[in-house]
């Protein structure tokens, strides 16, 4: 489960920043639960510490209304009634990753935002995780660590306690494979209840396992498909995943409500953050079939404008000219998406044509006044003096 590890210890770095000691405010489930023993007890303890880095991070995305949305998102997977347990943490780290702790910790990567093509794949996600919360599976590994080791004892003696809570909370979400087809299974009852499309969770992680060959195919070490292996090596097979998800998808009220206008909505202000950061992990090919499965034949200008990103990142012979052909074909389709302008007229001012880069700038200014760059941008677009 390298990756899985890998992501940890990224989301451990990330939330290293000093941070206020103040007593953290748990709401407590539906029932009210509270911990029973000691075991328990020591692990809520660990998890209201990281919750609170989490709490303090630079990298925790603090959009009221994209929070609200996710977290409205849950509540009609799993319902109202349950929903309250849980305290959503948005983190802009570009990967896929999900995690619900025993005390109502959920976090939600960007790159899962990203990688989601609808608001029923979310829910598919985020119901997943709730279920290995709810059935208790990451204090069932906790106590297994327990039986093995004195893991509160070792926690004490390794220096660090940063590196020490990295291990704790990568055995923590590591579960067996028998938990993982049980979250599965309820997580498809919880989307199907809820009315959502039933074939949404087959759908994404076979969008993911798409991604992740890709990406090993590309990495002539070999390493990116060791990666892949260990990540699935504790979760069930991916083609049996890939078959039970769908058969028992099938089982249940075929539903076309998977939320796409409302998911592009919720998340239109973040793409261009979104599309950045992962065009940053400089994965060429992963991120060429991540664009290819998002957009499914269907070239959105959004789409068009992250494919252009791709392409002007890169900069290999032939690529500033095919991203100069999507930034133009994005605001074709969009006149209003800011960013389209924005990089074309930069790309322009790279490629020498500079008359109409300025020109695509200030159209960028005219839709986006109250831009951040502006300053930046206006110097850039202003014609020189004669």
């Amino acid at each position: 489960m390298k990756r899985l590890r890998h992501n940890l210890t990224v989301a451990a770095l990330v939330v290293a920043a000093p941070i206020a000691a103040q007593p953290l405010e748990l709401l407590p489930t539906s029932a009210g639960y509270q911990p029973k023993d000691a075991v328990e007890q020591g692990l809520w303890l660990e998890m209201d510490e990281a919750e609170q880095q989490m709490r303090a991070s630079k990298f925790l995305i603090d959009d009221p209304e994209l929070n609200a949305y996710v977290k409205g998102v849950l509540c009609r997977a799993v319902g109202t009634d349950k929903c309250g347990a849980a305290r959503i943490y948005l983190m802009r780290t570009p990967q896929f990753n999900a995690a619900m702790a025993p005390n109502g910790m959920m976090l939600v990567w960007s790159g899962l935002l990203l990688r989601a093509r609808n608001e029923a794949e979310l829910a598919a996600v985020l119901g997943h995780e709730f279920v290995h919360f709810e059935q208790q599976h990451s204090l069932k590994s906790f106590r297994d660590i327990k039986a093995k080791s004195d893991a509160i004892t070792w926690l004490g003696f390794v220096p660090g306690g940063m590196l020490a809570q990295i291990g704790l909370m990568g055995s923590v979400f590591r579960f067996n494979r028998e938990m993982e087809k049980q979250a599965d299974m309820a997580a498809l009852d919880y989307l199907s209840a809820s009315g959502y499309d039933p074939m949404a969770p087959s759908k994404i992680w076979e969008q993911l396992l798409g991604e992740m060959d890709v990406q090993a195919k590309a990495n002539k070490s070999g390493a990116a498909a060791q990666e892949a292996s260990d990540f699935f090596s504790s979760h069930p097979n991916t083609r049996d995943r890939m078959e039970y998800l769908r058969a028992a998808a099938r089982t249940k009220a075929p539903s076309s409500d998977d939320g796409s206008e409302r998911y592009r909505v919720a998340i239109a202000r973040w793409w261009p953050r979104l599309i950045d950061d992962q065009v940053k992990l400089n994965d060429f090919a992963a991120t060429e079939f991540l664009l290819n499965g998002l957009a499914r034949g269907n070239w959105t200008a959004d789409l068009l404008y992250a494919r252009g990103e791709l392409y002007r990142a890169r900069g290999k012979e032939g690529d500033l000219a095919k991203a100069e052909g999507f930034y133009r074909q994005s605001v074709s389709k969009d006149p209003a998406l800011a960013e389209s302008w924005r990089s074309l007229g930069m790309l322009l001012l790279r490629q020498g044509k500079s008359s109409e880069g300025r020109k695509m700038l200030r159209r960028y200014l005219d839709i986006a006044p109250a831009a951040g760059d502006r300053p930046m941008i206006e110097a850039m677009a202003r014609e020189p003096q004669k």
